[in-house]
């Protein structure tokens, strides 16, 4: 996680082309346009032009996070021929085109696991284009020449643009997801993660302060918002008899993980759903909830999880959230909260309030 101050990656602002969606609309005339693949570093703006454009054509537009696809799906027309995806994975089809949007910050391992898939996709003579918004790159084109044994370099103002076409299949495929074991009150549970999902190999210290200090009944409901890798959901489960969980989260791999997780583990009641604002999420339903909500985006995915908390929680509940900057948290609490306290864990304070009775 980044501090909370950090702009990251909004995709809410409503005119913005980021600068390797713009690489890839100035590449599109050296594309074919035929069965076209991609992501977005925004809402879509290649995959709607190169659907617009090229009616011919089918354009699958790939996008992991539940929040950024309901963006790009609103932001404007859809033609026919574009599907918007919220999937773990690209669908498993031949593509001519394979069109990346990679951010000079984002996660590397994530970026790899993107152009492989993209590469195995491939039908053999087509193209895959990259961009990245980093003006001196280096670390793409390495990534490109490790999958491909041509690559053109086309750099400007706004980042670098990467052409190669596929002349073979990969000899090797690499496997990008990590299984690996945490213990909890004593007992031995099992994750498996994927890059994209927050905290991938291994367990954040958020989420171990958060262990500390939530206890858990027998029969408890218990609302794990931003779940991630599932950690603080299946240990929830894991600690009493008929503790039922549902674990909330707007990234597909997320989803993934908990679900895997929960059957790894023998905890049949424990639920996950994508979803970004808490819409599934049924009201005063739940005894605690439990956040580690994203230092980014000045607080508004925080905001979101607050909000849904408010709403999960019976009169009473208890919400417990991690943070670096609990007077945020003080602040916002106040209204619909009592019993506000932060309590210091290493790096991270744990708040906790009870959702009041009015």
């Amino acid at each position: 996680m980044t501090d909370e101050s950090d702009p990251a990656d909004d995709t809410t602002k409503p005119a913005e082309v980021r600068p390797q969606e713009q690489l890839l609309l100035a590449a599109m005339d050296e594309l074919f346009a035929g069965r076209v693949l991609c992501n977005t570093a925004g809402r879509g703006q290649f995959a709607r032009a190169m659907a617009m454009q090229h009616p011919g054509a089918s354009v699958t537009c790939l996008i992991l996070d539940f929040h950024q696809h309901q963006q790009t799906a609103a932001a404007g027309l859809k033609p026919k021929n574009l599907r918007l995806l919220c999937e773990t994975d690209p669908p498993d089809e031949r593509f001519d085109v394979v069109a990346l949007a990679l951010n000079r910050s984002g996660e590397a391992e994530l970026a790899r696991d993107l152009l492989q898939a993209g590469h195995v996709r491939l039908e053999e003579g087509g193209q895959l284009v990259a961009t990245t918004d980093n003006t001196r790159d280096v670390w793409l084109e390495q990534q490109m020449k490790l999958l491909f044994d041509r690559v053109s370099r086309k750099p400007s103002e706004l980042g670098v643009t990467y052409l190669a076409t596929k002349r073979a299949p990969l000899k090797r495929i690499r496997h990008f997801e990590a299984e690996f074991p945490f213990r909890d009150c004593g007992r031995l549970l099992k994750l498996r993660t994927r890059p994209g999902v927050f905290s991938h190999r291994h367990v954040d210290g958020g989420a171990r302060a958060l262990l500390s200090h939530m206890h858990i009944a027998p029969g408890m409901r218990v609302l794990d918002i931003g779940t991630g890798s599932g950690v603080v959901a299946v240990a929830a489960a894991a600690r009493a008899e008929s503790v039922k969980v549902l674990a909330i989260d707007s990234n597909a791999r997320a989803i993934e993980a908990v679900r895997w997780a929960a059957q790894a583990n023998e905890l049949p009641l424990v639920q996950a759903s994508l979803d970004a604002d808490g819409r599934s999420v049924p009201p005063a339903s739940f005894d605690l909830v439990l956040a580690n909500p994203p230092y980014y985006s000045s607080f508004r995915i925080a905001e979101i999880f607050m909000a849904t908390a408010a709403k999960a929680l019976r009169p009473g509940g208890q919400l417990l959230v991690v943070t670096k900057r609990p007077d945020w948290y003080q602040t916002r609490l106040q209204e619909e909260f009592t019993d506000f306290t932060a309590d210091e864990v290493r790096r991270y304070f744990v708040c906790s309030a009870r959702r009041s009775s009015d």
